[in-house]
């Protein structure tokens, strides 16, 4: 496992991380996750990502649970949440604490946050989505003051234009406040272009970070939905309906039987192909994988492996097959 700095902070983080969207509280449980964690641990990642929305908070629950488990020296590993969507707890309104990225929720949900966790801190908070209710000021702010307050150490966005975090990284910079580091875009074989494209300037002029999520394409990438839908598998749950869809995409299931042939030349499988090629990716600081079981999650460690052998060629060949259908 190799390790990267976060965008031009100091932060290292592996190449490779963990994530518990869909698969903690739905999928895994607090044992299943220790389990988890500790192998991921044991393999050098360093790097757990969470998210307040994930699970209804059970997400984080689960994940902190794990960590009060393996007892872990709080040096040793990087965990990160995310806040824009609030939780339902019951409560008559929903103004302040629904879809929005205002100071009044932010500044109360990495409270929530920390507690479902079991931390006195986050190592990295995200604004899961942008607010073009809130003005980016605003959250610049109160993103700035969390980590002023030592309830975070950095921070950054999710699925941003490349306009937004121009803007906020200025205001910043303007005013002296700390600056967003990373963004967390979707980033695989099937879904290319903002981050090759649109975010291109951002690495070099402000030093943008990425920490990706779905390298599989959300599982589609695994190779597994060739002949449709198999039961007990992530496509399979009813709020994965997106994958269903892309998965009887004639055009996307041929690509995935060409990449196959490749991933066999190889000596890998088109799920390591996918997380190695993500990873491939300078700019790339972290792939956020996921896993249901341990031994899915040593699989997709195997993509470490094939890394060094995507030569210039073996690019060009995937390129080929992928750039005509990516998004």
């Amino acid at each position: 496992m190799q390790y990267r700095r976060l965008g031009r902070s100091g932060l290292q983080v592996s190449e490779l991380s963990l994530g518990s969207w869909v698969t903690y509280h739905n999928q895994v449980d607090a044992d299943g996750a220790t389990e988890m964690l500790a192998a991921a641990m044991d393999a050098g990642i360093n790097f757990f990502d969470n998210a307040e929305i994930y699970a209804g908070g059970q997400s984080e629950v689960v994940m902190g649970q794990a960590f009060k488990a393996l007892k872990w020296p709080r040096l040793n590993y990087v965990v990160s949440t995310k806040f824009y969507w609030g939780l339902d707890d019951g409560a008559a309104s929903q103004v302040n604490r629904r879809n929005t990225l205002n100071r009044k929720y932010l500044m109360q949900a990495i409270d929530g946050s920390l507690r479902r966790l079991g931390l006195d801190f986050v190592d990295l908070v995200y604004c899961h989505r942008p607010d073009p209710a809130t003005p980016i000021e605003e959250t610049v702010r109160a993103m700035s003051d969390m980590i002023t307050q030592g309830k975070a150490l950095y921070w950054g966005t999710s699925e941003w234009s490349a306009g937004e975090i121009r803007a906020a990284w200025e205001i910043a910079e303007r005013h002296h406040l700390h600056k967003p580091v990373t963004e967390q875009p979707q980033y695989n074989l099937l879904h290319r272009t903002r981050v090759e494209k649109e975010y291109a300037r951002l690495y070099e002029d402000i030093g943008l970070g990425l920490t990706t999520w779905s390298p599989l394409a959300s599982g589609l990438l695994t190779g597994k939905y060739g002949n449709g839908i198999p039961a007990g598998s992530r496509g399979a749950m009813e709020n994965m309906g997106a994958l269903a869809k892309a998965a009887a995409d004639e055009r996307k299931r041929s690509a995935v039987n060409q990449l196959e042939a490749i991933a066999a030349d190889l000596g890998c499988n088109v799920a390591q192909l996918a997380i190695a090629w993500a990873a491939k990716n300078p700019h790339v600081s972290t792939v956020i994988t996921g896993a249901s079981k341990v031994a899915q999650l040593r699989d997709n460690l195997g993509a470490v492996g094939v890394i060094g052998r995507l030569t210039p060629g073996a690019m060009a060949r995937i390129d080929a097959i992928s750039t005509p259908i990516a998004q």
